[in-house]
């Protein structure tokens, strides 16, 4: 059965996530008790499409999981949060998985098993999915899938990840005339423009990029147009996890758009939703086991 039009498809990396609360990080010949294990839900698309979900929009999800236990664990978490799974393809692979250290400051330490996503191939069905998708967020995908995906977009919101903004910005110019906004963070922006981040944002913004959002974890967020730079700070939390932060934030921002925000009030909708990620263990609910 066709599901209704979908207001955001996400396009990118599905896992089963181990989250694992450890002292300190272990070292070459070294040992270290987990002292909490979670499975969740995770990847970046995934974690994306369950943010816009929970916020109110009729969300999807376009990615491929293996034909084995977490890959049914991952239809099911979807099937709950009400996510369009139409294009949430099994084949025979082993689903992806990400191993997931936090220390107790909040900082991760992140082993990937791409498994499944690292066989996506856009079909027609997912070109028509696109098309039947009133904005496309894509992110943690291969720079080959994007290209072609971005092309059949009615809206196209990309958040590159470190992984395609070390292409440079002469590989993914093509993609970026597509891109409406476009997220990164510091370390990001630097990489595709190999210019400190004010500068590079500037930069792309001149390339054809209408909105380029930049994310600084602790110390807001800020947008850049032709017409205006925008600035909002972040309240100050305890950090648990900055696992899934970015992707949250994304998800606040975008939802925001979609509602026809203000661009002030879209950052400001980015940081509530990064915050009250990373005041919890996981981007997502998971799993506890003590």
């Amino acid at each position: 059965m066709k599901n209704p039009q979908i207001d955001i498809l996400a396009l990118g990396t599905c896992n089963a996530d181990f989250l694992m609360n450890v002292s300190r990080f272990s070292g070459a010949d070294d040992e270290v008790d987990i002292e909490k294990l979670r499975i969740s839900l995770g990847g970046s698309a995934a974690n994306f499409a369950v943010g816009v979900s929970r916020l109110g929009l009729n969300s999807g999800i376009m990615a491929r999981i293996g034909n084995d236990h977490y890959g049914k664990y991952i239809l099911s978490e979807f099937n709950k949060e009400n996510i369009d799974t139409e294009r949430l393809v099994t084949i025979d692979e082993k689903t992806g998985m990400a191993f997931i250290a936090v220390e107790p400051p909040g900082e991760r330490s992140i082993y990937t098993f791409m498994g499944a996503n690292s066989k996506f191939n856009l079909e027609k069905e997912d070109i028509n999915h696109i098309k039947a998708s009133q904005i496309l967020h894509i992110t943690g995908m291969y720079i080959e899938v994007v290209d072609e995906a971005s092309k059949h977009a009615n809206t196209l919101s990309l958040n590159p990840g470190t992984l395609l903004s070390s292409y440079g910005l002469d590989a993914l110019k093509k993609i970026l005339k597509r891109t409406e906004i476009l997220f990164l963070n510091k370390k990001e922006v630097t990489l595709l423009t190999e210019m400190n981040y004010e500068d590079g944002a500037a930069l792309l913004v001149e390339t054809g990029v209408p909105i380029v959002v930049v994310t600084m974890g602790n110390k807001g967020s800020k947008i850049y147009t032709e017409e205006e730079e925008i600035y909002y700070p972040t309240n100050e939390v305890k950090v648990l996890d900055t696992t899934g932060a970015g992707d949250s934030f994304a998800a606040g921002f975008i939802t925001g758009l979609f509602n026809k925000k203000e661009l002030k009030e879209c950052l400001k909708h980015g940081n509530q939703s990064a915050s009250n990620c990373v005041k919890k263990i996981g981007a997502l609910n998971g799993f506890e086991f003590k």
